[in-house]
């Protein structure tokens, strides 16, 4: 017993394994880091056009329409209300984008120990969601300053808007990025599908003044209901009776664990792939 006692004793303790948690984010920073300095960083202009891009967007937008009708569907600013609708789905689709490529971006980096799959789509929607986040800030700011707009604005709609698109962008991305990452076609099959949306997603009037027959179809659209949530935030007379966030955040649930369940089962394919 005491020959056993001292081969116990002289047993070296286990080193405590490192946290997977800060290792996680150590990468994703890292990862962060690499993303700004590769899209932003090399482009002339850099986060200037991300500014730039949705302001032409919206400035067309209200102008050709300024001509057609004498004011848009809700309050007085075209500017205004074509933006809350374009802001929205240009999230939408340019993060859907981005987290569809995100492990090819990052395929490379996958080879460490230390950096996941997730960490590769975690930064990319981290850094869009943020700089998304900040160009509507800086837009909805230079609207209502420019053209001097009386508005009320409730802050708990407006964060709930994003809640719900923040939600949908991560889910539908995240199965985005393994059918992208495993049939590279998806990525081009999903521009068409999404190019229909612009029209459909009540970017130019309002869905709650259809006929019933077309509002009906039009509402198992989701980023429709973000952009009415979105309007519920800018326009005091605006309730978005027909907004349903549960209907939202089932999509994206539902999506989210799909992407995951399937990038879990087929992460070696992918990585593996060349």
């Amino acid at each position: 017993m005491k020959a056993l006692s001292d081969t116990i004793g002289h047993i070296a303790p286990p080193r405590p394994r490192p946290q997977r948690r800060f290792a996680s984010a150590r990468a994703i920073f890292a990862l962060i880091l690499r993303e700004m300095s590769t899209t932003y960083g090399r482009s002339p202009g850099g986060y200037v056009w991300e500014v730039l891009q949705p302001v032409g967007g919206i400035a067309l937008l209200s102008i050709v329409f300024s001509y057609a009708f004498r004011s848009p569907p809700i309050g007085t600013s075209f500017a205004l209300f074509y933006a809350t609708g374009f802001i929205v789905l240009s999230h939408f689709n340019g993060l859907n984008q981005k987290m569809g490529i995100a492990i090819r971006f990052s395929k490379p980096l996958l080879t460490y120990p230390n950096v996941t799959l997730m960490d590769a789509i975690l930064a990319r929607f981290l850094l869009n969601t943020l700089t998304s986040f900040l160009v509507f800030i800086i837009l909805m700011t230079g609207i209502v300053t420019m053209f001097d707009l009386r508005i009320i604005l409730d802050l708990p709609e407006i964060f709930k808007a994003w809640a719900m698109l923040t939600a949908l962008s991560f889910g539908v991305g995240i199965l985005n990025c393994f059918l992208m990452s495993m049939f590279p076609v998806w990525q081009q099959v999903w521009q068409i599908l999404t190019r229909p949306l612009f029209i459909v997603s009540g970017i130019f009037f309002l869905i709650d003044n259809l006929p019933a027959a077309y509002r009906d179809i039009l509402l198992y659209n989701p980023v429709a209901h973000v952009i009415m949530q979105m309007r519920a935030g800018f326009y005091a007379t605006y309730e978005a009776p027909l907004v349903s966030p549960v209907y939202v955040y089932l999509i994206s649930l539902v999506c989210a664990v799909s992407g995951v369940l399937l990038l879990h089962r087929y992460h070696r394919m992918i990585i593996d792939e060349r």
